[in-house]
């Protein structure tokens, strides 16, 4: 028997949706953390009984109904708020899973395909949604039924798969191109190291000696320089000492 992967979790709050008496809805999230899933479930019953539109509540009950094995009773309140807009996809997931434990795959591949449509990187609902189709093909091989209503569900699967498909092969490709772009700059960074490895390898190396000439050279010059410059500060001077005597 194939092992479901998630269970149903509270959500502890969401606001935007219409809300339950909050004190009934924490007081059962309080018993439900301590696994007082009955005592959790009078609680949330207390909730839906104020605004039996809250997803909250409902959400929560089924939580808690889920926790005692009462599938039947976590689908049907969570069935309660179906047509809430705005649902997540936890939402389908949790619905799928209770359909799964009453073996009504035709309402697990619908909610695990919706489910995968908000969540398209969830891989539990991805595997759920795949046995539960399987296990649908294999019931309705074995009982006959609406060959039109097969068809059409296989068709959407089918697309659900292609779609899959699609998508794990865009990001595949992504991938790829993300490495051969890295392979391209690592083997410009080691052309670039080689290059400037070659030129410094083929600059002419000079000689201790001819260093100590090239040192001698420039002192020379910068003595000839300075001399220069010295006697041209000596003749303006001489020049100016004339001009003050006249």
């Amino acid at each position: 028997m194939k092992k479901y992967f998630v269970i149903l979790l509270i959500f502890f709050s969401l606001p935007a949706f219409a809300q339950a008496d909050k004190r009934d809805v924490r007081a059962g999230n309080r018993k439900f953390g301590r696994g007082q899933f009955k005592e959790s479930e009078i609680d949330y019953r207390k909730a839906v009984l104020k605004d039996s539109t809250s997803v909250t509540a409902n959400y929560d009950l089924a939580s808690a109904l889920y926790r005692q094995e009462d599938w039947a009773g976590a689908a049907k309140a969570l069935e309660s708020v179906k047509e809430q807009p705005g649902l997540p996809a936890q939402y389908y997931f949790n619905a799928g899973d209770a359909a799964l434990q009453q073996q009504d795959y035709q309402t697990a591949v619908n909610a695990f395909r919706q489910a995968l449509l908000l969540d398209p990187g969830d891989l539990d609902a991805k595997e759920n949604y795949i046995y539960a189709k399987k296990m649908l093909q294999n019931q309705q091989q074995g009982g006959g039924g609406n060959d039109n209503q097969q068809n059409q569900d296989q068709n959407q699967d089918q697309n659900q798969d292609q779609q899959n498909q699609d998508q794990d092969q865009n990001q595949d490709q992504n991938n790829d191109q993300d490495q051969q772009q890295d392979q391209q700059n690592q083997q410009q960074n080691q052309d670039q190291k080689q290059n400037q490895q070659q030129q410094e390898q083929q600059q002419p190396q000079i000689s201790p000696q001819q260093a100590q000439q090239m040192l001698r050279a420039i002192q020379a010059k910068e003595k000839e320089t300075q001399d220069k410059v010295n006697k041209e500060k000596a003749a303006l001077l001489k020049s100016r000492e004339k001009e003050k005597n006249w």
